[in-house]
Parts: structure tokens; sequence; C-alpha cells
């Protein structure tokens, strides 16, 4: 029999041959939808900061918080947990208080003062004036300096010997003033951080810029005068930026820790050189740390403050509530901005 004869006659009987059954072939590979690649593009480029802010943010705040309910002192390993202790002697140490008070005072005296004196001098470089960029870079110069640096320039200015301060002071007459002890070290600390008010200066010329010229015309057109432009119109839609100012100066003023380097001996060991009108909270919190070496009272004394600004900061959001003016809200958005790419 011939073999066409057998494939015909399995064929018929429906038996089917042994040869092996071809695979079908395989098509190309379906590319990545956009949404995944997205997803992994996010993922990668995330990646540097999520492990650093967990190596250098996560961690040292969690190390902190345990340390806050032990009795640590950083050199031995002898420590042992006394639950709340720590954060009852914060509320009852009288020097801690002090300085939390005094960080206050300087919170309510340098903030406002800061923001009104950037606001001036934002209006003052918005005008159609000559060399306008010359000036605003001149007044925005001083906050360039690394506050370090500029600490410890003021020490030198204001130096009792050869300060020169105390030079001008030798030209008209006046004997020379100790000025970095009470009671003038509070007011050289306002001053130096009043010279860094270019900052301010800065976001609210931006804000200035934003609002449209076209309002203040109409209303010179209707006969406001300049002051009430700017009381009724400058100023409602510039309260955004002076709301963020208001915000970001009361948290970076409870953390104020230049006055110790203008203490005269700026070391861990030298903070009682620091003028009682200037020991502020992060001060004490240092002198807690390096120079008594109670690492579990100065956490407590950090996680502490940390809620004081959170607190703060909450109470400033519910107050702003009405005062503030913005020209969208963000819950009157009914719908999310499209991005290329995005399919509905």
């Amino acid at each position: 029999m011939s073999t066409g004869q057998l494939t015909d006659q399995a064929a018929g009987t429906g038996v089917t041959s042994s040869s092996p059954s071809r695979q079908p072939a395989k098509g190309p590979r379906r590319p990545a939808s956009l949404r995944t690649r997205r997803a992994r593009s996010f993922y990668v480029f995330t990646l540097p900061w999520v492990v650093s802010f967990l190596a250098l943010t996560a961690f040292p705040l969690g190390y902190a918080l345990w340390l806050s309910f032990t009795n640590a002192d950083g050199l031995s390993n002898n420590s042992r947990f006394v639950g709340l202790d720590n954060y009852k002697e914060v509320f009852t140490d009288a020097e801690t208080m002090a300085s939390l008070a005094r960080t206050g005072v300087f919170t309510a005296i340098t903030v406002p003062l800061g923001i009104v004196a950037g606001l001036l001098l934002a209006v003052l470089v918005n005008q159609p004036i000559r060399a306008r960029g010359l000036f605003r870079t001149l007044l925005y110069l001083p906050a360039v300096v690394p506050p370090v640096g500029a600490a410890l320039t003021f020490k030198l200015i204001f130096d009792r010997d050869s300060g020169a301060a105390n030079g001008l002071l030798d030209v008209a007459g006046i004997n020379g003033i100790n000025w970095l002890v009470d009671p003038y070290a509070r007011w050289v600390l306002i001053v130096l951080t009043m010279w860094a008010v270019g900052n301010g200066m800065i976001i609210s010329l931006a804000g200035l810029q934003d609002i449209p010229r076209e309002l203040n015309e109409a209303a010179r057109v209707d006969g406001a005068s300049p002051w009430q432009s700017f009381t009724r119109i400058t100023l409602p839609l510039l309260s955004p930026v002076i709301f963020f100012q208001v915000v970001t100066g009361i948290i970076a003023s409870l953390q104020t820790f230049m006055p110790l380097l203008i203490a005269l001996d700026p070391t861990p060991r030298g903070v009682s050189a620091v003028p009682e009108s200037n020991y502020f909270y992060m001060i004490n919190v240092f002198a807690q740390y390096f120079a008594n070496g109670r690492y579990g009272y100065a956490s407590a004394l950090l996680w502490v403050l940390f809620a004081i600004i959170c607190v703060v900061t909450f109470l400033v959001f519910k107050l702003s509530k009405g005062a503030v003016f913005y020209s969208v809200e963000p819950e009157q958005a009914k719908s999310k901005p499209r991005t290329i790419g995005d399919s509905r």
C-alpha cells in the first residue's frame, strides 16, 4: 500500500497522524501602555528622593522620637526608657518656658516688620524709574549672603573694640556701646533679620507684577486716590502672597538659631555667653544637646517645637479665612485639566 493510500485511509477513519503538531507562531510583543510607562518613569525619577528622605529625614525623625522617651546622653549605651518624663520637664522648666516666650516675642516683632518692609521696597522698585534693575539687585544682595556669614559679619560690625558701629559713634563724639550684650543684643539681632528683607521684597514684587494694571487704571478713572487703590485693590489681590510670607516667616522665626553666632564665644561650651534676651528656644536645644549632653530631653524639646509649629500654622490657616482673596478657589474646579496622552 502506498503512502498516499495510508494517508487517505487514516483521514477516512479519523485517525490523526502521530507527527508532532506545530505551535502557532507568536506575534510581535505588545508595547507597554502609556499609563505603565508613565508609572515606571515616575518611580525611577522619584527613587533617589525616596531613598534620601528615608535615610536623612524619616530615620532621624524616628530616632529622635525614640530618644525623647529615654535619658540618653549620646555617649554611653546605658540609656533607659523614662516615658513622658522629658515632656513633663519641658513644660515645667522655667528656663525652657522663658526661651519659648522670647522666641514668640521675636517672631511677633520680626514677621510683621519684615513683611511690611519687603512690601514697601517692592512697591518702590516696581515704579517706572531709571536703573530699576540695579536697585532690585542691590536690595536683594543681602538675602544671598549665607546666614552664617551674615551673622559673623554683624558680629564684627558691632564689636565693642574694633567694630564699625562704634567707630561711627566715636566720630560723632559718642562713647562706644557694647552692642553684643543686653539690652542692645536683641536689637542687633532684629537688625540682622531685617537686613535680609530682600527675600520678602522679591516675593511681593512677583505678586505686584501679577496684578493687572487695568484694575488700578480703572480705579484712577473713577476718582480713587493712590492710597484707596492700594488698600482696596492691590492689598486684597496680594493677600495670598502676604499669607504665604506669614506662614513661612513664623516657621522660620520659631527656629531662629543665628543668635548663637553673634555670641562672644559661639562654641558648645560658650552658650552661656549668649545674652539672656537672645537665649531663644533653639539655643536652649543646642545647649541641652552639646553642652549638657541630655540627648533625650533635647529631642523632646524639638518634638514639642514641632507640635507648636503645627498648631500655630493650623491657627493661622483658620484665621485667614475671609482675609485672603483667591481669584480661583481650588474647590471650585469642576474638572481637572487634560494632559497630552490622556484618553477619555
